[in-house]
């Protein structure tokens, strides 16, 4: 079965609150993932810190596609979500997240993305003729529920 991507969905539990509030940090995150699994960033992350107790969301577009990061200081957890196009081997989420961040647990799930065949749509063609007695029909049914034309 063709492949069009593999996406990772990442919870790690137990981190550090300073650390899920510190960008430095989660830059440090990103930039181990890019290096280690050979991405290419399309330009810089994005990074929004929001005001304590809350955390902070990075988003980085990739040639392979994105990588981005949601942190929540306030119960210790942080969220990674990884898609690639193409073929990548695992990563060590487990060890990373659980030294950089202080994670007491980390689960990953990898979700693979199928190519689906997709029907092709079937043109009907239809006459004037029928068109109008669909239409005549759809009114009069209006009309029985009293939603009638105004």
């Amino acid at each position: 079965m063709l492949m069009v991507g593999t996406e990772w969905l990442v919870d790690a539990a137990g981190c550090r609150a300073k650390a899920l509030h510190d960008v430095d940090v989660l830059r440090e995150v990103f930039t181990r993932i890019i290096a280690n699994l050979n991405l290419h960033p399309l330009g810089e992350a994005l990074w929004h810190q929001f005001p304590p107790p809350g955390g902070v969301t990075g988003l980085l577009m990739l040639s392979e596609s994105h990588l981005a990061c949601h942190t929540y200081p306030e119960f210790g957890v942080a969220t990674f979500n990884l898609y690639c196009c193409r073929a990548r081997p695992a990563w060590a989420w487990d060890e990373q997240l659980t030294e950089l961040l202080g994670a007491t647990s980390v689960m990953v799930r990898v979700v693979e993305r199928p190519l689906l065949a997709t029907p092709q749509p079937q043109l009907k063609l239809t006459s004037l003729d029928d068109s109008l007695a669909h239409d005549s029909l759809h009114v009069a049914r209006a009309n029985a529920l009293g939603g009638g034309e105004r």
